[in-house]
């Protein structure tokens, strides 16, 4: 009989195989065996290339295979120099801390523990035992917006470093992939170094898919099995592909055993498609801008006056008008601009409104949008929310504002309450002595249509003018809200990501009040500016002419003096508008 292949040592089969490492921390922690998923992420993070990038979905444990990834490495070479790099200081301290467990609790690992207390141990940085003594620690772990710069590093861990609260705006992302790229300075130039992302995107215009772009090669897990695989462009998991080529059958079902499909019908539920799109199935095809009609470059950003404007304002998209000191929650390469000119005397507004959307107490907001016309533009003072659903301290506040802006008509949306609250907000008007005129409308179409119907042409167009102080309020607004579902509220955020499939954004108040006022105003958009200027000269000119003939020395006079046409009629007695002449 052969004989039988005398086995390798445990130390040696360890060193060998990371599956392996990782099945005996598991052991250790007396957590389940490693799931296919955990394994084939293991494999990847072994074999792969010098420069890697590992999208999973949410909650397989990227953070814990990641920290045993880095004590292998050790294990195998403990002079290696490592940094860690997460979102914040907070959870790269955590990933340092659970390493030093481990080295200190695994029997296996003892050899990396610290030989004497000239060695460095603490959550920031850690020397192991063996190590030769250096400038830099063996493990270093830093928030990605901490101190980068200085150091080096033989392996580069960036772990879930982009965050909602990090990739929010555009702006926001741009400064986060500064940083990401500030890594490569970072490694060694050796054959060996290597640098890997591990991560969940967090939008749909996630840095993780600007890396493609810089030689990073993907792996992509998600949780289900994809209905059309071309949309990962080839990165899907080779393990995954391959699963569907041998059964057809699998699409749609679960990739992994540490989710069932009754928990991922759950959580799709709870998070909304959109999102489960993104953080389980690492779909960031949604980022197709066709999808999403109401852009922001279609908007003019100018600083609204409470009674009068222009007679003309003009857009623009040139770079020069770029605002770049407001946040910006759109699209990728979507920025807010301030027109190119003001044409025109300023003039009262035709009309001043205030749309309310009402809401109960929870989640929803009421939410009131306070917009005013003139020559077809409309022009947002101010957005007023709440969370107290319809007391009376919201009332108030409303009206209050409505006082202020001199609003001639609330629009209350009825389809909530029946119309109760419009006969609450007539017992404050008259008890506030306020006078308004209150309307009802009721929404018959449904939501997502109804809005992009009444916004998508005034976008188009380019007629509605937004202070920037609403912009700067609406991305403050909602600080205490967890980061996760803060930018859900935001008027921004609704308006970019607003697109015709049902649901199509979570939360969507403030936006419906908007185009709940703007749909008032739609037929003000039929009015030219340019007619309505060449209107006003056109009467300057007949005023002129008849005033020369009546007497010709008076007009000379008013001429000179500068005068426009209401105060000329104010000087002959013949204007309908009282008060101090102007020219006093």
């Amino acid at each position: 009989m052969p004989r039988k292949k005398k086995q390798a040592p445990l130390e040696e089969q360890l060193q060998k195989d990371f599956r392996l490492f990782l099945t005996a921390i598991w052991t250790h922690l007396q957590l389940p065996p490693p799931t296919r998923a955990q394994l084939c992420i293991a494999e990847y993070l072994q074999h792969g290339p010098k420069r890697l990038q590992i999208q999973a979905f949410r909650g397989v444990g990227k953070s814990w295979i990641t920290a045993a990834f880095v004590l292998w490495t050790l294990y195998n070479d403990s002079n290696k120099k490592i940094m860690v790099v997460s979102a914040s200081k907070d959870r790269a301290d955590s990933f340092s801390i659970f390493c030093q467990r481990l080295i200190l609790e695994v029997p296996w690992m003892s050899h990396l523990r610290p030989k004497n207390d000239d060695q460095r141990w603490s959550r920031v940085s850690f020397d192991v035992g063996p190590a030769a003594p250096h400038q830099a620690p063996s493990v270093k772990s830093v928030g990605i917006t901490g101190q980068l710069t200085g150091s080096r590093a033989d392996l580069m861990v960036l772990d879930d470093v982009e965050v909602p609260n990090n990739s929010m705006t555009e702006l926001q992302r741009e400064k986060l992939l500064q940083l990401v790229t500030e890594c490569e300075s970072i490694l060694t130039p050796k054959p060996s170094s290597r640098i890997m992302f591990l991560g969940t995107p967090q939008t749909t215009f996630t840095v993780y898919n600007k890396l493609r772009e810089r030689a990073y090669k993907p792996f992509v897990w998600p949780a289900r099995y994809p209905r059309k695989v071309a949309m990962y462009d080839g990165l899907l998991a080779p393990q995954l592909e391959e699963d569907l080529e041998n059964e057809k059958d699998l699409t749609w079902s679960p990739t992994d055993t540490r989710f069932k499909e009754d928990d991922l019908l759950e959580r799709e539920s709870a998070m909304g498609r959109s999102n489960f799109m993104l953080q389980f199935m690492l779909d960031t095809s949604l980022s197709d801008a066709e999808k999403f009609p109401l852009k922001f470059s279609d908007l003019i950003i100018n600083p609204v006056n409470p009674e009068t404007a222009p007679e003309n304002i003009i857009w623009c998209s040139s770079k020069d008008n770029i605002i770049k000191d407001l946040p910006c929650v759109g699209l990728p390469g979507d920025y807010y601009y301030s027109p190119m000119q003001i044409q025109g005397e300023w003039n009262p507004y035709s009309e001043t409104i205030c749309s309310v959307d009402p809401s109960g107490r929870g989640t929803d907001e009421t939410v009131a949008c306070f917009i005013s016309q003139l020559n077809g533009f409309m022009y947002l003072h101010e957005i007023y929310a709440s969370t107290d659903g319809y007391s009376d301290s919201t009332l108030l506040a409303i009206l209050a504002r409505c006082k202020r802006y001199k609003v001639s008509t609330l629009l209350i949306e009825s389809n909530f309450g029946d119309g109760m609250v419009s006969e609450l907000f007539r017992k404050h008007a008259i008890n506030k002595n306020v006078p308004i005129n209150i309307e009802e409308t009721r929404a018959n179409v449904r939501k997502e249509d109804r809005i992009i119907d009444s916004l998508e042409p005034v976008f188009n167009q380019h007629r509605l003018v937004i202070d920037p102080k609403v912009i700067k309020w609406d991305y403050d607004s909602g600080a205490e809200r967890p980061a996760e579902t803060r930018f859900q509220y935001m008027l921004g955020y609704q308006i970019s990501r607003m697109c015709r499939e049902k649901g199509a954004v979570k939360h969507d108040d403030r936006i419906d009040a908007l185009a709940q006022g703007v749909k008032w105003f739609t037929d003000a958009l039929s009015i030219s500016a340019d007619a309505a200027i060449k209107d006003r000269k056109t009467q300057e000119f007949i005023d002129h002419l008849n005033a020369w003939m009546d007497d010709p020395q008076s007009e000379a006079n008013h001429l000179v003096l500068g005068m426009d046409l209401n105060q000329r009629q104010q000087a002959r007695g013949s204007s309908a508008k009282n008060g101090v002449h102007t020219w006093i």
